[in-house]
């Protein structure tokens, strides 16, 4: 019998949840707390009309601190993902780190792989899914997002200006370090958008 032909893999664009999806409310409890960055949703469709695999990566130590559990998290991805949807811009994966050295809750009170800026997050999302990680890209408001798309080895990593990230352009500059920044979704879409077309 031939040998089945493997999946293609694909590019993919690695998302970070708050301030940068979605506002930064500070340990976001509750759904009625979810507003979109203007733009963030067609940004998304325009991503992932051209081939792109989409995933929210995101740390969570609000469980390790006990401010809600896990089943509070998944349930605020879930309304995040049925807006998303409505509009043709579904996540294809939801990621998240509970974990937190130190914190109130021992079971996630611990030094881990997933947390941000370590790439176990990412890793996760490369055994479920046929991603070329050379050909995709991480996009957070931190400069812990750029961290993890240089310790998974994306093809890149963006800063938006979004919640915290004027703060962390102040500080990429300070350090001297070099990374594309944006003003929001809707220009990474672009500039993504436009390398792949001349690629």
């Amino acid at each position: 019998m031939p040998k089945p032909k493997p999946t293609p893999k694909r590019p993919a664009l690695f998302l970070d949840r708050d301030g940068t999806l979605i506002e930064d409310v500070g340990y976001l409890g509750r759904v009625s707390q979810i507003r979109f960055y203007r733009g963030a949703a067609k940004a998304l469709r325009r991503l992932k009309e051209a081939g792109f695999l989409l995933f929210v990566v995101t740390n969570q130590s609000g469980v390790a601190r006990g401010y809600f559990p896990e089943s509070r998290v998944r349930e605020i991805h879930r309304a995040i993902q049925s807006r998303l949807k409505a509009q043709g811009a579904g996540i294809d994966g939801f990621y998240y780190c509970p974990h937190y050295p130190g914190a109130e809750v021992r079971r996630y009170a611990r030094i881990c792989s997933c947390r941000k800026p370590k790439p176990g997050m990412v890793r996760q999302a490369l055994r479920d899914f046929a991603v070329d990680p050379g050909k995709s890209y991480m996009v957070g408001d931190k400069l812990d997002d750029l961290g993890l798309a240089e310790n998974a080895r994306l093809g890149g990593g963006f800063l938006v200006r979004t919640g915290q990230g004027r703060r962390s352009e102040r500080e990429l500059k300070k350090q001297k370090r070099k990374s594309p920044v944006a003003a929001g979704l809707a220009q990474v879409a672009e500039a993504i958008l436009s390398v792949k077309a001349v690629s």
